[in-house]
Protein backbone atom coordinates (compact mmCIF):
# COMPACT_ATOMS: atom_id res chain seq x y z
CA UNK A 1 0.00 0.00 0.00
CA UNK A 2 1.21 3.51 -0.73
CA UNK A 3 2.37 5.77 2.07
CA UNK A 4 -0.06 8.65 1.57
CA UNK A 5 1.22 12.18 2.16
CA UNK A 6 -0.94 15.17 1.37
CA UNK A 7 1.02 18.41 1.64
CA UNK A 8 0.10 19.95 5.04
CA UNK A 9 0.46 23.48 3.68
CA UNK A 10 -1.90 22.67 0.81
CA UNK A 11 -4.44 21.07 3.16
CA UNK A 12 -4.31 24.08 5.49
CA UNK A 13 -4.72 26.56 2.63
CA UNK A 14 -7.66 24.71 1.10
CA UNK A 15 -9.35 24.28 4.48
CA UNK A 16 -9.13 28.01 5.15
CA UNK A 17 -10.34 28.89 1.64
CA UNK A 18 -13.31 26.52 2.04
CA UNK A 19 -14.48 27.94 5.34
CA UNK A 20 -12.99 25.31 7.63
CA UNK A 21 -13.64 22.17 5.57
CA UNK A 22 -11.36 20.29 3.20
CA UNK A 23 -13.97 18.27 1.31
CA UNK A 24 -16.68 19.90 -0.77
CA UNK A 25 -18.42 16.79 -2.18
CA UNK A 26 -18.95 14.68 0.94
CA UNK A 27 -22.73 15.22 0.77
CA UNK A 28 -23.19 13.23 -2.44
CA UNK A 29 -26.37 11.32 -3.28
CA UNK A 30 -25.51 7.57 -3.56
CA UNK A 31 -28.25 7.02 -6.14
CA UNK A 32 -26.57 9.56 -8.41
CA UNK A 33 -23.07 8.22 -7.79
CA UNK A 34 -20.97 5.85 -9.89
CA UNK A 35 -17.86 4.06 -8.67
CA UNK A 36 -15.41 3.84 -11.59
CA UNK A 37 -12.90 1.01 -11.18
CA UNK A 38 -10.14 1.83 -13.66
CA UNK A 39 -8.01 -0.81 -15.41
CA UNK A 40 -7.74 -3.44 -12.66
CA UNK A 41 -7.04 -6.07 -15.29
CA UNK A 42 -4.62 -8.98 -15.43
CA UNK A 43 -2.30 -6.94 -17.62
CA UNK A 44 -1.73 -4.50 -14.76
CA UNK A 45 -1.93 -6.93 -11.84
CA UNK A 46 -0.15 -10.22 -12.57
CA UNK A 47 3.56 -10.63 -11.85
CA UNK A 48 5.41 -10.11 -15.12
CA UNK A 49 2.36 -8.62 -16.85
CA UNK A 50 2.95 -6.06 -19.63
CA UNK A 51 2.10 -3.10 -17.36
CA UNK A 52 2.54 -4.67 -13.93
CA UNK A 53 1.81 -2.32 -11.02
CA UNK A 54 2.90 -4.36 -7.97
CA UNK A 55 1.16 -2.12 -5.44
CA UNK A 56 -2.17 -2.43 -7.23
CA UNK A 57 -2.93 -5.82 -5.71
CA UNK A 58 -2.90 -4.25 -2.24
CA UNK A 59 -5.75 -1.84 -3.04
CA UNK A 60 -8.19 -4.54 -4.18
CA UNK A 61 -9.73 -5.06 -0.69
CA UNK A 62 -10.50 -1.34 -0.47
CA UNK A 63 -11.90 -1.29 -3.99
CA UNK A 64 -14.15 -4.23 -3.13
CA UNK A 65 -15.26 -2.55 0.09
CA UNK A 66 -16.27 0.58 -1.80
CA UNK A 67 -18.03 -1.49 -4.46
CA UNK A 68 -20.12 -3.30 -1.85
CA UNK A 69 -21.01 -0.07 -0.04
CA UNK A 70 -22.06 1.54 -3.32
CA UNK A 71 -24.31 -1.42 -4.14
CA UNK A 72 -26.00 -1.30 -0.74
CA UNK A 73 -26.50 2.45 -1.01
CA UNK A 74 -28.13 2.22 -4.44
CA UNK A 75 -25.23 3.48 -6.53
CA UNK A 76 -23.58 2.06 -9.64
CA UNK A 77 -20.29 0.21 -10.07
CA UNK A 78 -18.62 0.45 -13.47
CA UNK A 79 -15.50 -1.56 -14.28
CA UNK A 80 -13.50 0.24 -16.96
CA UNK A 81 -11.07 -1.81 -19.05
CA UNK A 82 -8.17 -0.52 -21.11
CA UNK A 83 -8.65 -1.95 -24.59
CA UNK A 84 -6.46 -1.94 -27.69
CA UNK A 85 -7.61 0.84 -30.03
CA UNK A 86 -9.92 -0.52 -32.71
CA UNK A 87 -8.14 1.48 -35.39
CA UNK A 88 -4.49 0.90 -36.30
CA UNK A 89 -1.98 1.90 -33.66
CA UNK A 90 -0.97 4.77 -35.94
CA UNK A 91 -4.13 6.51 -34.71
CA UNK A 92 -2.34 6.92 -31.37
CA UNK A 93 1.21 7.09 -32.66
CA UNK A 94 2.18 9.80 -30.17
CA UNK A 95 1.92 7.10 -27.50
CA UNK A 96 2.83 3.87 -29.27
CA UNK A 97 5.86 5.22 -31.12
CA UNK A 98 7.54 5.73 -27.76
CA UNK A 99 8.17 1.96 -27.74
CA UNK A 100 10.00 -0.53 -29.97
CA UNK A 101 7.87 -2.35 -32.53
CA UNK A 102 7.87 -5.63 -30.61
CA UNK A 103 6.67 -3.86 -27.44
CA UNK A 104 3.88 -2.14 -29.38
CA UNK A 105 2.74 -5.43 -30.84
CA UNK A 106 2.83 -7.18 -27.46
CA UNK A 107 0.83 -4.38 -25.85
CA UNK A 108 -1.72 -4.48 -28.67
CA UNK A 109 -2.18 -8.23 -28.29
CA UNK A 110 -2.29 -8.11 -24.50
CA UNK A 111 -5.23 -5.71 -24.32
CA UNK A 112 -7.26 -6.98 -27.25
CA UNK A 113 -10.86 -7.80 -26.23
CA UNK A 114 -11.04 -11.30 -24.81
CA UNK A 115 -7.28 -11.68 -24.27
CA UNK A 116 -6.12 -12.96 -20.90
CA UNK A 117 -4.39 -9.72 -19.88
CA UNK A 118 -7.49 -7.72 -20.89
CA UNK A 119 -9.68 -9.62 -18.42
CA UNK A 120 -10.56 -8.13 -15.03
CA UNK A 121 -8.47 -9.30 -12.07
CA UNK A 122 -10.21 -12.31 -10.56
CA UNK A 123 -10.01 -11.00 -6.98
CA UNK A 124 -12.28 -8.09 -7.82
CA UNK A 125 -15.82 -8.35 -6.50
CA UNK A 126 -17.81 -8.06 -9.73
CA UNK A 127 -21.56 -8.77 -9.71
CA UNK A 128 -24.12 -9.30 -12.44
CA UNK A 129 -25.67 -5.86 -11.89
CA UNK A 130 -22.34 -4.07 -12.28
CA UNK A 131 -21.42 -2.51 -15.62
CA UNK A 132 -18.29 -2.84 -17.75
CA UNK A 133 -17.01 -0.25 -20.21
CA UNK A 134 -14.06 -0.57 -22.58
CA UNK A 135 -11.97 2.54 -23.21
CA UNK A 136 -9.32 2.97 -25.88
CA UNK A 137 -7.29 5.80 -24.34
CA UNK A 138 -6.03 6.73 -20.88
CA UNK A 139 -9.05 8.89 -20.11
CA UNK A 140 -12.54 7.42 -20.25
CA UNK A 141 -13.98 10.79 -21.27
CA UNK A 142 -12.13 12.03 -24.33
CA UNK A 143 -14.18 11.89 -27.56
CA UNK A 144 -14.65 8.46 -29.14
CA UNK A 145 -12.76 6.51 -26.46
CA UNK A 146 -15.97 4.89 -25.12
CA UNK A 147 -19.61 5.64 -24.28
CA UNK A 148 -19.14 6.12 -20.53
CA UNK A 149 -20.36 9.74 -20.49
CA UNK A 150 -23.57 8.76 -22.27
CA UNK A 151 -24.19 5.88 -19.83
CA UNK A 152 -23.74 8.18 -16.86
CA UNK A 153 -25.96 10.90 -18.28
CA UNK A 154 -28.73 8.42 -19.03
CA UNK A 155 -28.65 7.31 -15.37
CA UNK A 156 -28.65 10.84 -13.97
CA UNK A 157 -25.23 10.36 -12.36
CA UNK A 158 -23.42 13.51 -11.25
CA UNK A 159 -20.78 12.16 -8.82
CA UNK A 160 -17.90 9.78 -9.54
CA UNK A 161 -15.74 7.80 -7.12
CA UNK A 162 -12.48 6.85 -8.82
CA UNK A 163 -10.35 3.86 -7.90
CA UNK A 164 -7.86 1.73 -9.84
CA UNK A 165 -4.54 2.04 -11.62
CA UNK A 166 -2.40 3.84 -12.55
CA UNK A 167 -3.01 6.72 -10.17
CA UNK A 168 -1.05 9.19 -12.29
CA UNK A 169 -2.15 7.93 -15.70
CA UNK A 170 -5.60 6.53 -16.49
CA UNK A 171 -7.14 7.37 -13.11
CA UNK A 172 -5.85 10.94 -13.10
CA UNK A 173 -6.68 11.46 -16.79
CA UNK A 174 -10.22 10.23 -16.26
CA UNK A 175 -10.71 12.44 -13.18
CA UNK A 176 -9.41 15.56 -14.89
CA UNK A 177 -11.65 15.19 -17.92
CA UNK A 178 -14.71 14.19 -15.89
CA UNK A 179 -14.42 17.29 -13.71
CA UNK A 180 -14.35 19.44 -16.83
CA UNK A 181 -17.60 17.76 -17.90
CA UNK A 182 -19.04 19.00 -14.58
CA UNK A 183 -19.00 15.73 -12.63
CA UNK A 184 -18.30 15.90 -8.90
CA UNK A 185 -15.20 13.77 -8.39
CA UNK A 186 -13.95 11.86 -5.34
CA UNK A 187 -10.53 10.28 -5.76
CA UNK A 188 -9.82 7.45 -3.32
CA UNK A 189 -6.38 7.97 -1.78
CA UNK A 190 -5.93 4.36 -0.65
CA UNK A 191 -7.79 2.62 -3.50
CA UNK A 192 -5.63 3.90 -6.37
CA UNK A 193 -2.12 2.67 -7.11
CA UNK A 194 0.90 3.41 -9.26
CA UNK A 195 4.59 2.54 -9.32
CA UNK A 196 5.97 4.76 -6.55
CA UNK A 197 4.75 6.71 -3.53
CA UNK A 198 6.18 9.90 -5.04
CA UNK A 199 4.09 9.56 -8.21
CA UNK A 200 0.99 8.61 -6.25
CA UNK A 201 1.23 11.54 -3.85
CA UNK A 202 2.00 14.04 -6.61
CA UNK A 203 -1.31 13.14 -8.21
CA UNK A 204 -3.22 13.21 -4.91
CA UNK A 205 -1.96 16.70 -4.15
CA UNK A 206 -2.80 17.98 -7.61
CA UNK A 207 -6.23 16.35 -7.53
CA UNK A 208 -6.94 17.87 -4.11
CA UNK A 209 -5.80 21.33 -5.17
CA UNK A 210 -7.71 21.65 -8.42
CA UNK A 211 -9.89 18.80 -9.56
CA UNK A 212 -11.68 16.86 -6.84
CA UNK A 213 -11.96 15.73 -3.26
CA UNK A 214 -9.35 13.23 -2.12
CA UNK A 215 -10.77 10.83 0.46
CA UNK A 216 -9.70 7.59 2.09
CA UNK A 217 -11.88 4.49 1.85
CA UNK A 218 -12.96 5.10 5.45
CA UNK A 219 -14.03 8.66 4.65
CA UNK A 220 -15.99 7.47 1.61
CA UNK A 221 -17.81 4.88 3.71
CA UNK A 222 -18.62 7.49 6.35
CA UNK A 223 -20.06 9.79 3.69
CA UNK A 224 -22.22 6.94 2.35
CA UNK A 225 -23.40 6.05 5.86
CA UNK A 226 -24.52 9.62 6.51
CA UNK A 227 -26.78 9.46 3.44
CA UNK A 228 -27.99 5.88 3.72
CA UNK A 229 -27.13 4.52 7.18
CA UNK A 230 -29.42 1.51 7.01
CA UNK A 231 -28.29 0.51 3.54
CA UNK A 232 -24.58 0.39 4.27
CA UNK A 233 -24.64 -0.72 7.91
CA UNK A 234 -22.78 -3.92 8.63
CA UNK A 235 -24.98 -6.97 8.55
Amino acid sequence: MHKIELDPALVERLTVERGGRLHVFDDFDPARTAHLVIDLQNGFMEPGAPVEVPLAKAIVPNVNTISEAIRKAGGTNIFVRFTTPSETLDGWSSFYKRFPKEVRQAHQAAFAPGAHYWQLWDELDVRADDLAVDKQRFSAFIPDTCNLHEILQARGIDTLLITGTLTNCCCESTARDAMQLNYRIIFASDANATLTDAEHNATLNNMCALFCDVMSTEEILEALERKAPAAVAAE
